[in-house]
Parts: structure tokens; C-alpha cells; sequence
């Protein structure tokens, strides 16, 4: 039993930030019912190559983006703008908690499946709205992609090379975390509705997570009135904390405090640097960086990788390779951590994914739902919470409701 296996989500998102927080309620046990269209459902289904591929070799209809947000959840088919998939969602929202979206501002008003028409059908459910822009504002209206939200967030102004151009992160972190933003609201909203008995309408906008995550660099800006400007892999307030080149490739150097940058300098081979007063603090360090870097820099091509980790280590001096993403999956210790899983798949056999960071002692994750075909379950859900037979289901779909 997973820790929130008595609760129910309806997830009507689709793309990244909806689908990454309703896998995490999955993940913790959760039924999730995520409510698709009918023929090519949730975009990022066809969102490859690369494809996930069957038993014989030939590419499925799921996506490998597809495939990394939406395990443990059911899919059903239902067209909801007909008044007829209207009312089957109706009917689905009286059995469950939580309900995510994802769309435009007002966008299901039409639909009656907006905050205040559920709320009249289910007074107590926590209602979650992802959008770009968040409910209110002058670009409430717009729709919001984690692209131009990382351009306009001020993330990519401090990403990439000094004297290059503004870089966007490798993979969508403004959706990821407005994902997981997206988690925690609902699960305090779900405590508050069990000591108080009352849901509520939670509103996540991406470009407000954005400039929460910017953390210490919006309060340098905030507190030190400064513009922080593109530090490539350098550190805004520490030094020294970035990569360097070494004989043979590079390796990442982390100091946290002046102790280790004494041990650091006495490995460089220049142990008079933490007695200089330009180095000795870190902040004269972060003030002196200029002169300092280069200095370090020479110091460190005299080595190569291996043997800089292994100093380094020794010393406790945090410190990294740069790995590619196969090296990171072969590292030792992620294979020991068990972060790539396998899970049973009705066309593949199993399908590869990332194991979720959450572990639980007492209610551990099991990974033993695939992400589902699409329409996999919509026959068995309408069946099971709202007794919908045979003759009724099969009506509905020459409808083409389901």
C-alpha cells in the first residue's frame, strides 16, 4: 500500500508539468485517471523518435518524453466537448480528490469542468491549475512553455558562457518544477481538507516557480541591487566552485568553506594562498576571483582527471567528473541505488525508466504500472466506479465519446 493510496486524481494535464506531479501522486500510491482525447491523446505520445519498441523490434505509439511523467496512472478516452464526456467526467470527480489541469486560463469553463463547476459537484475536492501565467494578471491570458518561461524568468540571462549567448537549461526545469511545486500544494491542501473538511483552488504558474527558483541569485539581486550576470560554471557567491580544465579532460571543484580551500591550495601546491589576505575568506575570494581563477586554473592542467579526484577526495574536498548521460547511468553507485528500473510493459515486455527519488521506508514506491497505452483503462474504470456495462460503453463509443 503506497502512502496516498486512499486518494483518487482526475488529471486532465498533458505535456510535462501536470503529468510530472500527478506521477509523483502515483508514485506515492495514488489512483491516478488521466483523462485523454480520443485518437491521438497527450501530445508527447508523438513526441520521438525515439520510440519505445515492441517485442519485435517495430516502435509503439509511446514516446520516450511520453513515457518518463506518466507511469502508475490509468488512461481513459473521453471527448469532453460533448455533453455527454462532460457528464461522465462529472460522474468521475464525485469518486475522487484531487483534480489537475493544465490548460488556459478559462479554458474548461465552457466545459463546466472549471474550478467553480466541480467545486458545485464535489464542494470538498482540491482543484490544482497549472498554467503558464498563474490565474491573474496582466499575461493570464497567455500560454506559457517552459522556453520562453525560462527566457522571461531570468534563468537563461545567467546561463552559458560569459561572452556567449543566453542558454537555456538542457532539459525543461521550469516544468519539473512547477511539477513538483505542483505536488506539495496539493498534498498540504489535501492535509488541510482532512483536518478541516474543506478543498480549495490551488493556481501554479511556471513563471512564478521559475523566479522561486532562482534562489540565491534573485536575492543577490534583491538584497545586493546588483544585475547577476552569466557565470558559466562558476559560482555566484562562492569561489572556488566551478569546473576546471585538467591534463586530460575536465573535473569539477566545489570549496564550501575556508578550511577546504586551505587544503585545496596546499594541493595546487601553493599553500601560501590561503595565507594571502585576497583568498583567505571566501568572501575576499569572490571579491578576487579574477585574479584567483587563472591562478588555480594553470595549477590544475598539471594533473590529470584520475589523480585530481583521488587528491581531492582525499582531502574532502567535494569534487566531480563531467559525466555523459550513459556514464552517469553505468556510475557504481547509481547502479547500487537501483535509479534505472524496469517495469512490466503489455507490448514491450518492460520498458526502462528512472526510478523516483522518493524513498520510503514504511511505503516504499513499487514500480509495477507501466505508463498506459492510450484508452487502456477506460472501460475498466467507467466499469468499476460508475457501473457503466457493456451495452452503455459500447453505445458511448459509436458516439465517439469514448
Amino acid at each position: 500500500m503506497g502512502a496516498l493510496s486512499h486518494l483518487r486524481v482526475l488529471d486532465l494535464s498533458r505535456v510535462l508539468a501536470g503529468p510530472w506531479c500527478s506521477q509523483n501522486l502515483a508514485d506515492l500510491g495514488a489512483q491516478v485517471i488521466k483523462v485523454e482525447r480520443p485518437g491521438n491523446g497527450d501530445d508527447t505520445r508523438g513526441w520521438g523518435p525515439p520510440f519505445l519498441k515492441d517485442q519485435e523490434g517495430q516502435d509503439t505509439r509511446e514516446a520516450a518524453y511520453y513515457l518518463c511523467a506518466n507511469r502508475g496512472k490509468q488512461s481513459i478516452t473521453v471527448d469532453f466537448t460533448q455533453p455527454a464526456g462532460q457528464a461522465l467526467l462529472h460522474e468521475l470527480v464525485k469518486h475522487c480528490d484531487v483534480v489537475l489541469e493544465n490548460f488556459k486560463v478559462g479554458g474548461l469553463k465552457k466545459y463546466k469542468l472549471d474550478y467553480d463547476s466541480i467545486k458545485a459537484i464535489k464542494p470538498d475536492v482540491v482543484y490544482c491549475s497549472i498554467t503558464g501565467f498563474g490565474q491573474s494578471g496582466p499575461y493570464a491570458e497567455r500560454a506559457g512553455y517552459d522556453f520562453m518561461i525560462q527566457g522571461m524568468g531570468g534563468l537563461m540571462s545567467i546561463t552559458g558562457a560569459p561572452e556567449g549567448e543566453p542558454q537555456k537549461v538542457g532539459v525543461a526545469v521550469t516544468d519539473l518544477f512547477t511539477g513538483m511545486y505542483a505536488t506539495t500544494a496539493i498534498l498540504a491542501a489535501l492535509n488541510h481538507r482532512q483536518v478541516t473538511g474543506i478543498g480549495q483552488h490551488i493556481d501554479i504558474a511556471l513563471l512564478d516557480c521559475q523566479l522561486a527558483m532562482l534562489a540565491n541569485v534573485a536575492s543577490n539581486h534583491l538584497v545586493g541591487g546588483i544585475t547577476p550576470p552569466r557565470l558559466g560554471n562558476a559560482h555566484a557567491n562562492i569561489v572556488p566552485y566551478q569546473v576546471f580544465e585538467v591534463a586530460d579532460g575536465h573535473v569539477i571543484v566545489a570549496v564550501g568553506n575556508d578550511t577546504q580551500f586551505a587544503r585545496f591550495a596546499a594541493l595546487c601546491g601553493h599553500p601560501e594562498w590561503a595565507e594571502d589576505e585576497r583568498f583567505t575568506a571566501n568572501k575576499s575570494r569572490v571579491r578576487n576571483r579574477q585574479v584567483l581563477v587563472p591562478m588555480i586554473a594553470e595549477a590544475m592542467k598539471l594533473r590529470p582527471r584520475q589523480d585530481w579526484l583521488e587528491m581531492l577526495e582525499a582531502e574532502t574536498i567535494p569534487c566531480g567528473p563531467i559525466n555523459n548521460i550513459p556514464q552517469a547511468f553505468a556510475d557504481k553507485h547509481v547502479q547500487y541505488r537501483q535509479v534505472k528500473v524496469n517495469v512490466p510493459h503489455p507490448q514491450a515486455g518492460s520498458v526502462p525508466l528512472v526510478a523516483s527519488p522518493m524513498r520510503l521506508s514504511a511505503t516504499p514506491i513499487t514500480y509495477d504500472v507501466a505508463p498506459p497505452l492510450l484508452g487502456q483503462h477506460t472501460d475498466e474504470v467507467l466499469a468499476d466506479l460508475l457501473g457503466k456495462d457493456t451495452d452503455t460503453l459500447n453505445a458511448l463509443r459509436s458516439a465517439g465519446v469514448i
